[in-house]
């Protein structure tokens, strides 16, 4: 089986190539903690990043989008190198890349300097969770897609609470830095474990598609995949996602932490409920999507969205955090997995370069968000900019349910 030309039913066709295929998708899920942590790491540090350097939020919060930025924007390098060079080899390569980024954060003695380590984390980490989407995309029939796609969701959702309580728990503890020098050690492991994949499993290996040739080969993979209406759709229904649910998200800890006095151990700890709500999710992955649909999903995953930043909001004691980051969780994969399901067939003559351009637009966003989060912030207040994804998320959800219903002709 190769990465590219063979049918995704022969991917699994065998008990043997099912079981080593699962073991691929079980090490990809690993990088995608990885990646996940570390877009999540700084959020609890903020108030301490404020006062160890001296400067406004508004600045130290440029540890969480400079991180974004770079990731959305080294997308449009990453999906066609993959699409190249071989997706599985390439995840590997990125996510030993991210060890020098995190040993640069941990040495880092100016927030200039650690925006930059950020940066180049960010940048390395772009070629990690869009590839292993896009290769599952080649060897997975669309059909039982969703499913797969929740399964290696799991590492992702580890290492967005994980990032959250590592960053909380050694910011409180032994210090800040220590966090980034964990994230050194994590990426080294993990890297060589998929390297070594990528050499001894037949599934991994890549063989380079023949009409992917020529100098201007980059911007026409990118073009074909643009041209497509449906895919127009998709990327800007990610990127206003990622925008609404992660900006705001990313000062929940520091909220937590300054309204209720709790430290930012415990604040980042319960964004753990975040992550339940993602498991929740994965558990019955196959019975939401039966019951719902698509459309359902969409639709079901804003309004559950819409509640949670409410009960965020509104709640009078801490208690209320952990209900409305479940329903964050919850209701954020119902209509994130549904996205990215779609994005994984945008194009698939090009898939890497289409699955890369959902992440850059999704990343951006994030960015984004971050930004215009901090200056809501500073010009009102928490409960203002909660209220404000409260209000966006059920509509976007009911948009893309619209969108789908049109486009399946229902």
């Amino acid at each position: 089986m190769r990465e590219q030309g063979a049918s995704p039913q022969s991917a699994a066709g065998s008990t043997g190539q099912a079981a080593q295929h699962r073991r691929a998708v079980m090490l990809l899920s690993f990088a995608a903690f990885a990646s996940a942590a570390s877009a999540r790491l700084c959020d609890p540090m903020l108030p301490t990043l404020v006062q160890v350097f001296q400067v406004t939020p508004e600045q130290a919060s440029q540890v969480v989008s400079s991180f974004s930025v770079a990731y959305g924007v080294l997308q449009v390098f990453f999906g066609p190198l993959g699409d190249r060079l071989g997706k599985y080899r390439l995840i590997a390569l990125t996510t030993l890349a991210c060890m020098l980024g995190s040993l640069g954060a941990m040495l880092a003695h100016s927030l200039g300097m650690l925006v930059l380590f950020r940066l180049l984390t960010g940048a390395t980490a772009a070629g990690i969770i869009p590839l292993s989407m896009a290769w599952i995309g080649d060897t997975i029939p669309y059909a039982e897609r969703q499913a797969t796609l929740a399964r290696f969701l799991a590492g992702q959702i580890v290492g967005v609470i994980g990032g959250q309580f590592i960053g909380g728990l050694f910011t409180d503890t032994l210090g800040f830095r220590w966090a980034f020098g964990l994230m050194a050690i994590v990426y080294l492991t993990v890297g060589a474990m998929v390297w070594m994949e990528s050499r001894a499993n037949v599934l991994t290996r890549h063989t380079p598609p023949m009409h992917l040739g020529g100098a201007g080969g980059v911007l026409a993979q990118a073009r074909s995949v643009l041209g497509v209406g449906w895919a127009k759709v998709v990327l800007a229904t990610v990127s206003v996602e990622g925008m609404v649910v992660f900006g705001p998200l990313a000062f929940v800890p520091s909220y937590l932490h300054q309204r209720f006095g709790l430290s930012l151990a415990a604040s980042g700890g319960l964004m753990a409920a975040f992550g339940v709500g993602g498991f929740s999710y994965i558990l019955f992955a196959r019975q939401f999507v039966a019951t719902f649909g698509e459309v359902g999903l969409a639709r079901l995953g804003g309004l559950l969205m819409g509640i949670a930043w409410c009960l965020l909001a509104w709640g009078a004691t801490w208690f209320w955090a952990v209900p409305g980051c479940f329903l964050v969780g919850l209701g954020y994969y119902m209509l994130h997995n549904t996205l990215q399901t779609n994005a994984t067939q945008m194009a698939p003559q090009v898939r890497g370069t289409a699955v890369s351009l959902f992440a850059s637009a999704f990343f951006l966003g994030q960015s984004l968000g971050v930004m215009l989060s901090a200056w809501l912030l500073a010009l009102a207040s928490p409960r203002a900019l909660f209220m404000t994804a409260a209000l966006l998320l059920p509509l976007i959800g009911m948009a893309f349910s619209r969108a789908l219903k049109l486009r399946h002709g229902q």
